[in-house]
C-alpha cells in the first residue's frame, strides 16, 4: 500500500470513499506479491496495479460495483483449467484479491497508520477477509509493538491476531493468516490478511571505495537504506555514492556503537565490512559480531586476509560461535572481478541466506523455486 498510500490519504481526508483491491493471497507463479494494491478513486480514477495488467480491468469493475454497494468481496483470479489466457493471468498464476470501500466510517484509524508509515515506526493492519458472518469480513485490527487499535470482532480474536501480527510485524512479513470463527488456532474459516509496515531495513557499508559504492547502488536497489561509513574524508563524500541515503564519515567502530545504543540496528540489518584493513576491520567487527540481531555480517578480503583477521578477533576475545557469524570472504562463488560483479555476488549471499536458498543454479535442482 506504500505506493498508493499518499493518494489513499488525500481522498480519506477530503471525506471522499475509494474501493481498494489488495492481494491478500497468491499461489503459483502470481505477477505481483501480497499487499500489492489498486485503487478506484472517487472519480474512478485507477491508480496502482494488483497484477501488472492481466486482471486490473476484472478489478476495476468490482471496484465501481463495491463503491456503489460498500459490501467487501474477496475474489479469486486465476487458473482453474489448462486455457490460462481464459481467465486472465497469463503466468499460469492465481491471486485473490480483497476489495474493500474504505472512507472515515470504514476505515477511521487509517491516518493514524499513515503518520506511523511516514514516521518509520512499525505497524501491522489485519483485516478480516473471510468469514461465516459476514457481518465480520473487513473488520480491522491495527497492531502495534506495544499496543493495538480496533476489533475483528472479539476479544479471543484480537489477542489471537494481535500475538501473531506481532511476529509477522518483527520480521517485516505481509501474509494471510486462518483460524476457526472465534480465533481458534487450529480451525479454519477465518482469514486474515496482516500487512505489515516495518521501517525500511537498512544496509551498512564500511569502506568508502569502488566495490563500496556499487554494493551501495544493488543494496538501494534492493530496497535497503543504505549508509556508507568511513574515518577518511576525502573519500567519504556524496558525489562518490549517489546511490547511499547517507554517507558517514566517522570511526566504523565507533559509529556502529552509536547506531546499536540508539537502537536503530535490528535484526533486518545488514553490514558489508570492504575496508579489508585490519585498523578499521578488526574493531569494527568486534563490535558487529556481538550485536544480539543483525540479519548479516560480511568482510571482504582474501584467504589469507581472512585467516588473519580471525586471528585478530580471536586474540580479541570472541568466541567461535560469534566469529562463525563472520561471511568471508564475503559474497557467492560467481567468478565475480569488477566492482559490479563483486556486488551481486555480495547480494547473492545476503538474499540466499535471508530465504535459505543454497545458491546453486536452478536448472541443477528440483522442486519449488521459491523458499
Amino acid at each position: 500500500m506504500r505506493d498508493v498510500l499518499d493518494r489513499l490519504l488525500a481522498w480519506w481526508e477530503a471525506g471522499e470513499s475509494v474501493a481498494v483491491g489488495t492481494v491478500v493471497a497468491t499461489f503459483q507463479s502470481a505477477p505481483r506479491p501480497p499487499g500489492a494494491v489498486m485503487l478506484v478513486g472517487p472519480g474512478l480514477e485507477a491508480v496502482g496495479s494488483v497484477s501488472g495488467g492481466c486482471v486490473e480491468g476484472a478489478v476495476y469493475q468490482l471496484g465501481e460495483e463495491i463503491l456503489a454497494s460498500g459490501e467487501p468481496v474477496l475474489q479469486r483470479y486465476g487458473v482453474s483449467d489448462e486455457s490460462a489466457f481464459a481467465v486472465g493471468l497469463t503466468c499460469g498464476g492465481i491471486l485473490d484479491v480483497f476489495v474493500e470501500k474504505v472512507d472515515r466510517t470504514t476505515f477511521p484509524e487509517l491516518g493514524e497508520v499513515a503518520a506511523d508509515i511516514a514516521d518509520g515506526r512499525p505497524v501491522a493492519v489485519a483485516t478480516v477477509v473471510a468469514h461465516p458472518d459476514p457481518a465480520r469480513i473487513g473488520r480491522r485490527l491495527i497492531v502495534r509493538p506495544d499496543g493495538q487499535l480496533g476489533s475483528t470482532g472479539s476479544d479471543r480474536v484480537d489477542d489471537a491476531i494481535a500475538d501473531d501480527a506481532r511476529g509477522l510485524l518483527a520480521n517485516g512479513r505481509t501474509e494471510t493468516l486462518e483460524y476457526g470463527p472465534d480465533g481458534q488456532r487450529r480451525g479454519e474459516g477465518m482469514r486474515v490478511f496482516v500487512s505489515s509496515y516495518a521501517p525500511v531495513p537498512r544496509l551498512l557499508v564500511f569502506g568508502a571505495i569502488d566495490f563500496a559504492a556499487a554494493v551501495a547502488r544493488l543494496g538501494s536497489f534492493l530496497g535497503y537504506r543504505v549508509t556508507v561509513c568511513d574515518a577518511r574524508a576525502v573519500f567519504a563524500t556524496a558525489s562518490r555514492f549517489p546511490f547511499a541515503d547517507e554517507v558517514i564519515v566517522d570511526w566504523p567502530h565507533r559509529y556502529l556503537s552509536g547506531e546499536a545504543e540508539a537502537g536503530r540496528i535490528d535484526d533486518r540489518t545488514v553490514i558489508c565490512v570492504l575496508t579489508h584493513d585490519p585498523k578499521f576491520d578488526v574493531p569494527l567487527l568486534e563490535v558487529a559480531l556481538r550485536l544480539p540481531a543483525v540479519a548479516y555480517i560480511g568482510a571482504m578480503g582474501s584467504r589469507r586476509t581472512h585467516d588473519d583477521r580471525l586471528k585478530r578477533l580471536r586474540e580479541a576475545g570472541l568466541s567461535e560461535a560469534e566469529v562463525a557469524r563472520l561471511a568471508s570472504p564475503i559474497g557467492l562463488d560467481l567468478g565475480a572481478r569488477t566492482p559490479e560483479e563483486t556486488a551481486v555476488s555480495i547480494a547473492a549471499e545476503i538474499i540466499a541466506q535471508r530465504w535459505g536458498g543454497a545458491g546453486q543454479r536452478l536448472s541443477a535442482a528440483a522442486g519449488p523455486i521459491h523458499h
